[in-house]
């Protein structure tokens, strides 16, 4: 029988569908996407188009006042793309790491 995976995770996950706009180094316009869970060290979303592992990557999303306990905040985050996988239909499932952020007013 196998062991089960000890959970690696530091943070707590928050099951949230986001819309949230990822812009790559190499597109001028960001690509739309929305997300599946957010932590404070990452995010899991899916995107329209293919983003390949390990590009850098910056994302803009609101948080709603579920998570904030106060109000929704818009949240800019830079990280890089940790793992990618093919989601269902078109859509590309991507594990990204948030390496810096900035509340945005």
């Amino acid at each position: 029988m196998p062991h089960p995976t000890p959970e690696r995770r530091g943070t707590r996950r928050f099951s949230l569908r986001l819309p949230v706009a990822v812009q790559l180094p190499d597109r001028a316009d960001p690509i739309q996407a929305h997300t599946k869970d957010v932590s404070a060290r990452g995010v899991y979303f899916y995107a329209s188009q293919a983003i390949e592992e390990g590009v850098p990557l910056e994302f803009l999303l609101t948080l709603p006042p579920e998570i904030t306990l106060t109000e929704s905040i818009r949240v800019r985050c830079r990280g890089r793309a940790i793992r990618v996988e093919q989601a269902l239909g078109s859509k590309t499932g991507v594990a990204a790491v948030i390496d810096d952020y900035q509340f945005l007013a």
